[in-house]
Formats: structure tokens, sequence, C-alpha cells
């Protein structure tokens, strides 16, 4: 169960599982406490990453606390290394919300470092049948989001009964209100700009891509690769390019957090052939912002860039 930890030396190893064993047992405790509806303290959630986080804030309101993991905007979450403070805050948990679909193991081995007896655990990829292998980047999915934030609301109201109307009512308003600009600009988009040929560098803007009736023509073997930090092959790395200089895109999308030389070869490949750029993040960006900010200044980007490309 530790061996993820013992890679360390062993004295920095045997210092973690003492930590990890005294935090399990201070989490066991707590949760017991919180999930039989006696106590009047916010019920402590983890999310891995703060896109979800800032949905479980919004949805589950002042009868949440809570914290998320992956924060720095500038981060590669796929590299991303846990430390011991992150070990202690899941152990505290009441409530885990990870992503899955292969794209946060570190989270799991977490959650299996640290067990905790009445835990509430959501996994994102397997809610939404996604396996590793698939693109797991679901939330640029719409669907997806709306379906989580729902999900949210529910393991909310198992955990604390007695705030249920409490919890339907924030996650209706986030889902409405909350949403309202960023389902907007998506419809907007897709409107005017459906069945446009666009590029990207990775399958982060995949599904977002589909909602937004965009054709997104760069190989997904391509867009996979870059996702995963794997080699691209030549063909591939042939096609985009060609793509890029034939003028068979109208913009390209780029994530800025994951811009290799490579990638950046191809942004300037962009550039200087006159193909607007627009940028999207992993995660939230600025940190502070929550999901539908985020994702409507993305949007709005994204538009701008077909308003340059297409003169409408």
């Amino acid at each position: 169960m530790f061996s993820w930890f013992c890679s360390l030396p062993r004295a920095a190893c045997g210092l973690l599982l003492l930590i990890s064993f005294l935090l399990t047992a201070c989490g066991t405790t707590f949760s017991s406490t919180a999930t039989s509806g006696k106590s009047n303290d916010p019920i402590q959630v983890v999310a891995a990453e703060n896109f979800w986080g800032s949905i479980a804030a919004q949805v589950g309101g002042s009868h949440v606390h809570v914290t998320s993991i992956l924060v720095d905007p500038n981060a590669d979450p796929h590299s991303y290394e846990p430390t011991a403070a992150d070990a202690r805050t899941v152990a505290q948990a009441q409530y885990v919300i990870v992503n899955g679909a292969g794209y946060d193991p570190w989270a799991d081995k977490l959650l299996q470092a640290n067990p905790v007896s009445g835990r509430k655990e959501l996994n994102v990829g397997d809610f939404n049948g996604k396996h590793e292998g698939d693109n797991p980047h679901m939330w640029y999915n719409p669907d997806y989001v709306t379906a989580v934030a729902n999900k949210i609301g529910d393991d909310l109201k198992a955990i604390d009964p007695a705030d249920a109307s409490a919890f339907d009512q924030s996650a209706q308003a986030f889902l409405t209100t909350g949403l309202k600009q960023y389902h907007d600009l998506i419809a907007a988009i897709k409107t005017k700009y459906s069945g446009t040929p666009v590029g990207a560098t990775e399958s982060l803007f995949s599904y977002l891509a589909s909602a937004l009736g965009l054709n997104l023509i760069t190989p997904y073997s391509y867009l996979k690769a870059v996702s995963e930090g794997t080699d691209i092959s030549a063909g591939d790395q042939a096609t985009v390019a060609q793509q890029i200089r034939q003028k068979q895109i109208k913009i390209l999308v780029y994530d800025s957090q994951n811009t290799p030389n490579n990638i950046q070869a191809l942004i300037t490949l962009a550039h200087n052939n006159n193909i607007p750029v627009a940028t999207i993040t992993e995660t939230l960006s600025p940190a502070t912002a929550s999901f539908q900010q985020w994702q409507s200044a993305q949007l709005q980007g994204i538009e701008s860039a077909l308003v340059q490309a297409t003169g409408k």
C-alpha cells in the first residue's frame, strides 16, 4: 500500500509512513463524525484539480469547504508530484473528487495510501464511463460538466441529508445562472462557425471543438501523443505542418501549459502563415477564477480568433 512512498530515502520513507498512519487515523475519526449528520461543520471536500473543485464549491455553497490540490496554472498536471501536505489533506477529507481515466494517477495513490472509513469518493472518469487511454479532459465537455455537477450535488446530499434542499438550490443556480454565459458563448460560436476547419495541439480541445461544432482536422493520434507526452509520428508532424502552410485550418488552439519546443515551433509556423491562435489551459487561469469565468474567457478568445480568421 505504501510502495509509492518508498522510492524515497529510507528515513524520509519512514517519516512519511508515520505521518500517513497518524493522519489516516485522524481522518477516519473526523469522517465518522461528519457523516453521521451530527456536526454543523462544513463538509471537507478535496478535489484533485481546481476545475472540479470550483464546481464543488459552487454546488456545495456554505455547507462545504473545498481544497484543490492542483492549482498552479503554470504546472503540468500530468507530471505533478504530490506532497506530504497533500497526503494530510486527503486523509482529512470526507469527500474526494479525482478526474480519473489515467489523468491523475497520483491522486489514486494518495487515496490508497490514506484509506478513510466512510469517506465518499467520485472518480469522474468512472462516472462517465471513461478509462485510461480515452480522452480524459472531461471538464471540456459541457454535457459531462452538467452530469458531474449533478452527481456532486447528489453525493453531498448523501453525506449531509439535512442540507439537501440547499444543495439542490445551489446546484440549480450553478447550472442555470452560473453557466449561462458559458452556454451562450458555446451556442453562439456553434451557430456562426459550425463546420469551420480548425487545428489544435492536443486532445485537451477535442471535446470542446465538438461542442462548438468546429471541424477539428488535426489527426487525433497527434493530439493524443502531445497530451500524453509520447513520440509523435513523422507522418502526423508533416500533416499538421501542411495543414498550416496550406491554410487548411482557420485557427490553431494550443494549451499554454504544454508548450515544448515542437509546439512552440508549430505556433510560430501558424503566426508566420497568418493563422490566428487561441489559448486554453488545463487548470483554472488565473487560479482564483471560477470554472465559468475561466471557460468563458477562453471561449471569447476562440471566438475572437475565428472572427479574425473569417472576417465575420
